[in-house]
């Protein structure tokens, strides 16, 4: 009977990793359009009067309100009330895996079509400082580069350290993260954006 009950309830289970209900969760839309007849990737200049990460490049997205019924939504919304882009408008071709960035921060991106003239279209100047697309094909051939970036965990004062072993003494493991970047014209895409393009653009080749 337990088996059974835990079986039923295993299979319940909505969330892929243990922390990400708890997690701060946003969702981004990778966008495609057609410029010219060949197809380009979408990206945007975050407005510089943003107070968090102003002037960087990103694609269109945000947070996960409690309100969205899914990160698909959100995705959707944010795309929307960023580009100014008509939603039915929005052709959603599949979502690629979420990019844990930590136990509390989760991103799930997904890769749509934009189906109408966006480069045309008034988008919201408080959030995006201007827009940009990249040839896909310019990055199919593009190598990008790296740059490893340490991370040190720092306990607060009040860490416990007389429950673990070795106490203060305790050796915290050196955490390392590649930071990647790709240089297109006067841009430079970096982050978890070139992140999140980086998969992509190894996902088309794959499949080329």
């Amino acid at each position: 009977m337990f088996l059974e009950q835990l079986k039923k309830k295993l299979g319940e289970q909505r969330f892929r990793f243990i922390g990400e209900e708890e997690a701060y969760r946003s969702a981004v839309l990778l966008p495609i359009v057609q410029v010219n007849g060949e197809w380009h990737i979408l990206f945007e200049v975050r407005s510089f009067s943003l107070r968090k990460q102003p002037g960087d490049i990103s694609f269109p997205g945000g947070r996960v309100d409690e309100t969205d019924e899914s990160p698909l939504e959100a995705a959707l919304r944010e795309t929307h009330e960023e580009l100014g882009i008509d939603r039915r408008k929005i052709h959603v071709i599949g979502e690629l895996s979420p990019l844990v960035t930590s136990p509390s921060f989760v991103i799930y991106p997904y890769v749509a079509e934009l189906k109408d003239d966006i480069l045309r279209l008034p988008y919201n100047k408080e959030e995006v400082e201007e827009i940009f697309t990249v040839p896909i094909k310019w990055l199919l051939n593009y190598e990008p580069y790296s740059h490893l970036v340490k991370i040190k965990f720092i306990p607060p004062k009040d860490f416990p350290y007389e429950k673990i072993v070795n106490g203060k003494e305790y050796q915290w493991r050196m955490r390392e993260i590649e930071e990647w970047f790709y240089d297109y014209r006067q841009y430079t895409i970096w982050g978890l954006t070139a992140r999140i393009l980086k998969y992509f653009i190894e996902i088309l080749k794959k499949e080329m």
